[in-house]
Parts: C-alpha cells; structure tokens; sequence
C-alpha cells in the first residue's frame, strides 16, 4: 500500500514537471564535446544529478532545454523521484533507439525503494539534449537468458494448442539430437493471466525452463494462458469459470499436442506446473492418463484463498509497521476469504476475483489426496525463500504425505525464492524487479529425474 501510494506521487511529479521534450534542434554555445557518444553523455548527465552538480549537466542541454529549467528546479525534481524511489544505486543498462527521427537513449537506473525508472534522453541533430522525462522501465526488456542455455542444441516452433474458440498460440523448443524420439515436459502457469515465459518483471521462468531443459535433450512445450490470451471472453463467463477452463482443459490439450508431434517419445509426456499449477497438476494427471509425471514447482498444498491472505499479511508487516490502510486491506481480504470458505457468494457477485462456481469447484479438491490416487512418478520442488508458497505451510504437507512413496522425490533450495532465483535477505515481491535467472540447479535436478 505504501508503495502504491509512493508510485502514484512520482507519476504525477515527473510527468507533469518535468516534460519539456523540444523539437528544436538549435545549437547551444557551449555543445557537448564531440568524443563522447549520446549513451556516454546521457550517463554522465545522470551522475551530475546524483553527485547533486545540476549545472554541469547543462553543458549538455540544448538552449530550449536550458532556458526552460534551471539548476534548482533539477535539485527539486532529482530531490522528488529519490525521496519517493529511494537512493540512486547505479546505472543497470542503456539503450538507444531512433523516434520520430530523434535519437533517443533510455538509461535503466537502480533505486533503493521501488527499484527500476527510467530516464529518457532526447538528442538533436548536434547531440544535445533536447528534452528528458523519466519514465516506467519496461522490465520485460531487462531479461537476459541463463548461461547454461545453448542456442545451438536447441530450435523453436510456434504452434497452437486447443480447440475454437480457444485456440492458444505456444512454443516448442526442440533440441537438435540424433536420438529418433526424445521426452517431453508441458509447463503450466502459476496463477493469475501468464504468458508463455510466466514473464514477471525482467524474469521469464518459463523460458529459462525450455531454454535450459531443451539444451540437455528434453523438449519443451509452453503456451499462453487462456486468461492472458483471452480476457475479454473469459469475463463474459466468470460465473461458471472454474480451474477446467483456466487450466485443466489447455493443459490438456498440450500434452496431447505433444503426444502428435514427430519426434515425441510418447511413453515420456511429463507435466511441470508452477505454484498453481503445481496445485492444479494432480488433478490434469488424473484426467490425462498419457501423463509420464509430475514436476511440481513451489506447487502449494493450501486453498489459494489462504494463500492470498497470508501474503497480504507478509507484505504488510515487512517494515514492522502495519499502517491503517494496511490493516483495512487485510481485514478486507479476511472478510473475502470468510466469503469464499463459506461459499457465502451471490450468482453475480465477484470474489477475490472469481465467483461462485469458480470457488465451489476448488472447495473439495485437495491435491495431496488426488497426487496419492496417481501411479505416476511425481517430483517435488521447493526455494526456501520462497514467502508465497512456503517450505513450512506447502512442502512439508507434500513431504509428510509422501515420503516413503518409492515413485516421490523431493527436492529443496536454501537460496531460491518463489520463481526458483537465488536471492538474499528477506524475501519480498520487490526482488521480483530483479533480473535473474531459474538457478542452473534446478535445470540439473529437473533433467536428471527425466533421464536418470
């Protein structure tokens, strides 16, 4: 709450204060020295804001720039973005690009409170600044793939899965291998509407998988959600959507795609679900019976609605201090979940996002009993920093269940957090603007179950 609050602040200061893009390319008396590049004048420009030496930077300014802000007015809005975006902790990457015939650089900074912002630079036709804003950073562009991903073992195809009128667009990553016929995995989203890369920030979890499965012989099947591809049909049909729909059924419909394919090993037809999918996987097996296994990734054994209230609680009290609005945002959802637990929801009434039907259907599903039904091999992943499905409340509810279950391996990670990224400190959902990477580790484990 307080970050949104900070974040609706410094939109409205920024945009407003400090839009004074020109379209003038006028020459300034004292223009920038011609060795340096348009990235290196635009990194120098915000090491003078942060050194708080605002009138060196207007040796790079146009006169449009320089006679629409001074010195002072730069300290203020310097003093406002760093009071609400927290202490600059260094420049993550620039990029340039060309607009409306304009060169234009983004400089992706660090802040010590709400993470990336980026500040963009305009440049005329004399390399001058001629106008800059800071705007969002688009974290999705952030992504770098994992070192242990090879591009040469491995090709992708677009494909499509499902029937009309939910047809879905995916990808399958093939490795390039002599074996006639290799295994297969089907990754199935978390909850809430995933693309194909699970893309959260600058990290694609999804993609780490196909990319680091497929470089050791595994294929790998992801695809869009059926509620990131289609949100506007799915909200005509809240009030008999249910997890068949939102999941099930697609995932489905991927492993018999992969099953159809030329060069699939039927007989090795794997599903890996993360968190809610991971939840959801026992039921998908028990409805598919081609299923080969399970890989259930922070796959969590409560109600999702437990699960959402514990991590408004979490947040909440991070900083030790639970503020009021914070302590109304939770009560509202202990209201919510009351709702839903009692099944106390009208026929067109929305709860925490879904209705009646949706959570009538969860209310008797439990995955443990169903994952104790199947006789298939299933493996179990946990980070332990993981604060959204938990090594205490999840894996050892899987643990207890099954261990001494011949065909159940479990697995555990001291330093990954929820998206299977090594992190330190406290874990919070802010360390989700930080790119990273599913840790190599995970890929090994991941691979070595398939093909021991």
């Amino acid at each position: 709450m307080k970050q949104q609050q900070s974040m609706a602040v410094i939109t409205l200061v920024l945009f407003v204060f400090v839009g004074i893009l020109s379209g003038c390319t006028t020459q300034d008396e004292t223009p920038a020295p011609p060795e340096y590049t348009v990235e290196e004048i635009a990194s120098m420009i915000i090491t003078d804001f942060d050194d708080g030496t605002f009138s060196e930077a207007f040796v790079f300014f146009n006169d449009t720039v320089a006679q629409a802000i001074d010195a002072e007015q730069l300290s203020l809005i310097w003093q406002s973005l760093t009071n609400s975006y927290g202490s600059f902790e260094g420049i993550i990457r620039l990029r340039t690009t060309i607009e409306s015939g304009y060169t234009v650089v983004y400089v992706t900074c660090n802040y010590s409170l709400l993470g990336y912002l980026d500040t963009r630079f305009v440049f005329d036709d004399q390399d001058l600044v001629a106008g800059f804003q800071f705007v969002p950073t688009d974290l999705s562009s952030l992504y770098m793939p994992p070192s242990y991903a090879n591009q040469s073992l491995f090709t992708e195809v677009n494909v499509t899965i499902g029937e009309e009128p939910w047809q879905l667009p995916g990808t399958l990553t093939l490795p390039i291998t002599a074996a006639p016929h290799v295994p297969a995995v089907v990754l199935v989203h978390g909850s809430g509407p995933n693309d194909r890369d699970e893309t959260i920030g600058p990290n694609k979890p999804f993609k780490d998988l196909a990319w680091g499965i497929a470089s050791q012989g595994i294929a790998v099947l992801r695809y869009e959600k059926r509620t990131k591809y289609y949100p506007d049909a799915v909200a005509t049909m809240l009030d008999t959507f249910t997890v068949q729909e939102e999941t099930i059924t697609d995932a489905i419909a991927a492993v018999t795609y992969l099953r159809s394919y030329p060069g699939i090993n039927t007989s090795q037809v794997y599903v890996l679900g993360h968190s809610f999918g991971g939840y959801l996987a026992p039921r998908i097996a028990q409805q598919e019976e081609n299923v080969t296994g399970l890989i259930l990734l922070a796959a969590h054994t409560r109600h999702i609605e437990e699960l959402i209230l514990s991590q408004v609680i979490y947040l909440a009290g991070l900083d030790g201090n639970i503020t009021a609005d914070e302590q109304a945002s939770i009560n509202q959802t202990e209201e919510a979940v009351e709702q839903v637990q009692t099944l106390n929801i009208s026929a067109d009434e929305i709860v925490l996002g879904a209705s009646y039907a949706y959570w009538a259907d969860l209310a008797s599903y439990d995955p443990i009993a169903t994952a104790e039904t199947l006789s298939i091999p299933l493996f179990v992943l946990q980070g332990k920093r993981d604060y959204q499905v938990t090594y205490t409340d999840d894996f050892l509810a899987w643990q207890d269940a099954l261990t001494g279950v011949a065909t159940v391996h479990f697995q555990t990670y001291d330093a990954l957090n929820h998206l299977f990224i090594p992190g330190t400190g406290t874990p919070s959902n802010t360390e989700y603007n930080t790119p990273g990477n599913v840790d190599s580790q995970v890929i090994t484990d991941i691979v070595a179950w398939i093909i021991p």
